[in-house]
């Protein structure tokens, strides 16, 4: 009975504003280089149905990743916060227990379903291991796909040899290439939920590695073993168009569909390519706080709402569209989703572009000892990043978004503004997570 009363005072709050419900279709490609689609640039990967999904709607120039790993992007988008105010500061490993989302929930699928939303996730998880932790427990009505961080395309085991295909709580066997049978299973969500709405969550493993084009199944790529990081560009390259290929089949199915006007439909990464990617203009990779590992490709369409063919220089980050879907749901701002912004009035021209601050931190843990410590923080056009070796640097990304020029000792006022900004963002997530 409160479930639907519930309901009830959303569906009259979106009715008195004029505004009704869209479905949503949040994909999320995994490690794609942010200059790797050709209406970013590339020329070497053919990608038509992405670039039409931008030709469509709107392309973002500066759109960042929660994190310059796959986990804390993950649960950043899902909890709609920075991820490290519950203590998420790198990818999970292969089979770890206890850490990844709360085991009480309170995601965007929650908050969608509770909005009486059909929920839906194909492809990857990576936030958790643990059965509480896992999708259905976390507010998806439907789950296909693998919760690890990745697993053969073929034989869909992990790294380290566990199988990782999973229909809701149950594990399952199926033939056939991972991005492929995601995308199958995309489409039959959106078959089954037509009388919307829907929250879609497709989350592609690809072009993450093990390297495998479609037409790699007899390639070897044995758990525990150099040849599950062994690839090349051209591999790279098959895998994304593959996955180009099935984002263009689930574009389709909503036309066939005549879903197509009643639909946002967002892409992006999970934060920067690879090595094989490219992220050019960009400097560096994954793993790393410079812009190659955190700034990410990033569009949008909502045919007669968003207008179409437009470019955005807002600065946006994952967790906005949390907010986002949060708001075109008629759910109240709280705290599931404090810490993005609402871009639709950005988007539809209501609002001029915003100027904010966006944070990252970068920590080693017991499990990710390797990894390079430090935080970074963008404020307008201007980004510091601090090292935990004493390496600190200040650019201004309007001109040189390389991060080629190193205007830290000429700065020192503006550095010591940001610093300040860090560490006060710093000492109110480590408060929350008793630190």
């Amino acid at each position: 009975m409160i479930r639907v009363l519930s309901i009830f005072l959303i569906l009259l709050c979106l009715s008195c504003s004029g505004r009704e419900r869209p479905n949503i279709v949040f994909i999320l490609a995994d490690d794609l280089g942010y200059g790797d689609l050709g209406c970013y640039g590339c020329t070497d990967i053919k990608t038509p149905h992405l670039d039409r999904l931008a030709s469509e709607g709107v392309r973002f120039t500066d759109f960042y990743a929660n994190g310059a790993v796959c986990s804390p992007t993950r649960v950043a988008f899902l909890t709609g916060r920075y991820q490290h105010r519950i203590g998420i500061f790198n990818a999970l490993t292969y089979q770890q227990a206890g850490v990844g989302l709360p085991e009480e929930g309170a995601t965007i699928a929650d908050a969608l379903k509770e909005a009486g939303y059909r929920t839906g996730l194909s492809g990857k998880w990576h936030v958790g291991y643990d059965f509480e932790r896992c999708p259905i427990q976390q507010g998806f009505d439907h789950f296909f796909g693998l919760l690890g961080g990745n697993h053969h395309y073929f034989k869909h085991m992990d790294r380290i040899g566990v199988p990782d295909l999973w229909l809701g709580n149950e594990a399952v066997e199926r033939e056939g290439y991972s991005t492929d049978l995601i995308t199958e299973d995309a489409v039959k969500f959106l078959e089954s939920n037509q009388k919307a709405p829907f929250f879609l969550y497709l989350s592609h493993a690809a072009p993450h590695f093990p390297w495998q084009g479609p037409g790699d199944e007899k390639k070897v790529v044995k758990p525990k073993s150099k040849s599950w990081q062994t690839g090349d560009r051209e591999t790279y390259i098959a895998m994304v168009e593959r996955m180009d290929h099935g984002i263009g089949r689930v574009l389709t199915k909503l036309d066939d569909l005549g879903l197509r006007e009643n639909t946002l439909v967002v892409f992006t990464s999970d934060n920067g390519g690879h090595s094989w990617s490219r992220n050019a203009p960009l400097r560096d990779y994954k793993g790393t706080l410079w812009e190659g590992g955190i700034r990410v490709p990033c569009m949008a369409r909502w045919s007669g709402v968003i207008p179409a063919d437009t470019t955005s220089s807002q600065i946006g980050i994952t967790m906005d569209w949390t907010a986002t879907f949060r708001n075109l749901a008629g759910l109240p701002r709280d705290e599931a989703g404090a810490d993005g912004i609402d871009l639709m009035p950005v988007l539809t021209g209501e609002k001029p572009v915003q100027e904010r601050s966006l944070f990252w931190l970068h920590r080693k843990t017991p499990f990710r000892k390797s990894v390079i410590e430090g935080r970074a923080v963008r404020r307008g056009d201007w980004k510091l990043i601090e090292f935990a070796d004493g390496k600190n640097h200040l650019f201004d990304l309007k001109t040189d978004p390389g991060e080629t020029s190193d205007q830290y000792k000429s700065r020192l006022e503006m550095v010591l503004e940001m610093r300040q900004l860090l560490d006060k963002w710093e000492k109110e997530i480590n408060h929350e997570t008793g630190e």
